[in-house]
């Protein structure tokens, strides 16, 4: 079943690869076809999956390189499940956008889509670390090309310089890797295997190191988020929503997959210094975008600023927190997504996408208006929408360990946050007219709001009823967290829960 989920994308892109590309039809049906075929099958695996049975489900193991001890290894939990059902939930729906940039060469271009798909799946369920790490070097192929080929006027720059700054990073993680191999001396790149043998400390925290390199880029995490602003503003929408709602996941999901099961010391050691890198990140992204003139570039950077919150939330130690980090890259994800998919429509229509070009489109745009305001409340977590959970979770989590402040000053920058995206919709929907084409400009099409509406309706839904998402998620983190603090060689205490209520979150390790 994982293996149909993880190719059948790729699979798709082979027929596609053998179509004529002036059959345009078929080839956006044979990908269409793919993308939905993974997602209806991510639904039943959601659906099958048994939240109370811990560890992997639906594992597949086939010996790949039995010399060496690499093996094709699959499998899901409660953080991964809800990963894939995102990366399957966003794909069709961006194959289905009518955007203009995308339609010459769209054989190709739906061809990488795939690609991708298949990579960013195959990063969430592959519990080998080499079979991992191919999953992971595959990721960057398709999206160089998609930045390359249907970007910007600085498209190729910002292919490069995002190609670069990955590749850099993902060396560090393959010689990791090797090193982990041998100085385990198990044979075996198997994380099951793996996350059970203790290493030397200071071996943990040089190799949790290089790990997390590699991770914090394509997070990214401040300072090494300098690549991220020009290809989210170079790329094509189709790019854009690939890179902020799914391969920032990835990232994440590394720190917590691979970071803290195999280097659980190495974490806690290097956790002040992440976390505080992480709160930089947080500020650093919310006080940029507040400056910013350009809406794309705008979101850009709140972007960096939610995902550094969610890192705090995985650096914290606390299973709480690690839950809203979950739930949170879930949330983002879709969030992200629209209001990258709204700067799109109106670069579409009016060709251009600075603030000072935009006002009162309220007046001739209403249903747009009233979809971008639930998007907007998802991204400020007002209450009864799906942002608030995660982000109230991790805040949570995190002040009942050692990092409250980390915490205190996280919640205040969400107020930050608040001002400035709604200061953002005041000036582009409920400003003073610009020009007059913001009054004749047409409102959403049929077909744009069809694509819309199933983000509306996950934002209120998780928003208002997120339990069968927390269902799924609370278990496998408090398997992992629990897993690795008996590992962690304790340099003190472990603080102690300050609301005993509060059943399911362990207190944060000391480091």
């Amino acid at each position: 079943m994982l293996t149909l989920i993880v190719f059948i994308p790729a699979f798709g892109a082979l027929l596609i690869g053998a179509i004529s590309r002036e059959r345009q039809t078929l080839i956006r049906g044979v990908a269409l076809a793919a993308s939905v075929a993974a997602f209806a099958l991510s639904i039943w695996l959601f659906t099958a999956f048994d939240s109370d049975q811990l560890g992997m489900q639906f594992t597949e193991q086939r010996s790949w390189i039995p010399e060496i001890g690499i093996s094709y290894h699959l499998g899901v939990d409660g953080i991964s499940l809800l990963l894939v059902l995102l990366a399957t939930f966003l794909v069709p729906l961006l194959l289905l956008a009518p955007w203009d940039a995308v339609k010459e060469r769209y054989k190709i271009f739906s061809i990488m889509v795939l690609l991708l798909e298949t990579a960013v799946i195959g990063v969430f369920l592959a519990l080998d670390l080499v079979l991992f790490y191919v999953f992971w070097e595959t990721m960057l192929i398709p999206m160089y090309f998609l930045i390359g080929i249907w970007g910007g006027e600085r498209r190729s720059y910002a292919a490069i310089k995002f190609f670069l700054y990955t590749m850099a990073t993902s060396v560090l993680m393959l010689i990791a890797i090797i090193v982990l191999y041998f100085t385990s001396g198990m044979g075996t790149f198997d994380w099951m295997i793996l996350q059970t043998i203790g290493l030397d400390r200071s071996v943990e925290v040089w190799l949790f190191a290089a790990f997390a390199a590699a991770f914090a880029v394509k997070i990214p995490l401040w300072p090494l988020h300098s690549w991220l602003p020009d290809a989210y503003s170079e790329a094509p929408t189709t790019g854009t929503i690939l890179l902020s709602a799914l391969m920032s996941k990835a990232g994440l999901y590394g720190l917590i997959r691979f970071g803290l099961t195999l280097f659980p010391n190495g974490a806690v050691e290097l956790a002040p210094y992440l976390l505080t890198l992480a709160l930089i990140g947080v500020i650093y992204g919310a006080l940029v975008a507040s400056a910013q003139k350009d809406l794309k570039r705008l979101i850009a950077y709140s972007s960096i600023s939610h995902l550094g919150l969610v890192a705090i939330g995985i650096f914290a130690f606390s299973a709480l927190a690690t839950t809203g980090s979950v739930l949170q890259m879930v949330n983002h994800g879709v969030i992200i997504a629209a209001l990258f998919w709204v700067v799109a429509i109106l670069t579409e229509r009016f060709g251009k996408r600075g603030l000072e070009d935009f006002g009162g489109l309220m007046r001739g745009m209403p249903r747009l208006t009233a979809l971008f305001l639930v998007f907007l409340l998802g991204a400020v977590a007002l209450p009864g929408t799906s942002g608030f959970v995660g982000e109230f979770l991790i805040l949570l989590g995190t002040f009942m360990t050692k990092y409250q402040v980390y915490a205190i000053i996280g919640a205040s920058i969400a107020i930050l946050t608040a001002v400035y995206m709604l200061w953002m919709a005041q000036r582009v929907f409920h400003g003073p007219p610009v020009g007059q084409a913001e009054k004749s400009a047409a409102d959403l099409t049929p077909r744009e709001i069809a694509l819309l509406a199933p983000i509306v309706a996950l934002i209120l839904w998780i928003g208002i009823y997120p339990k069968p998402l927390l269902d799924r998620i609370s278990p496998s983190v408090e398997a992992l967290i629990s897993q690795a603090q008996s590992r962690i060689e304790l340099m003190g205490d472990l603080p102690q829960r300050r609301s005993p209520s509060v059943d399911n979150a362990p207190s944060g390790l000391t480091p």
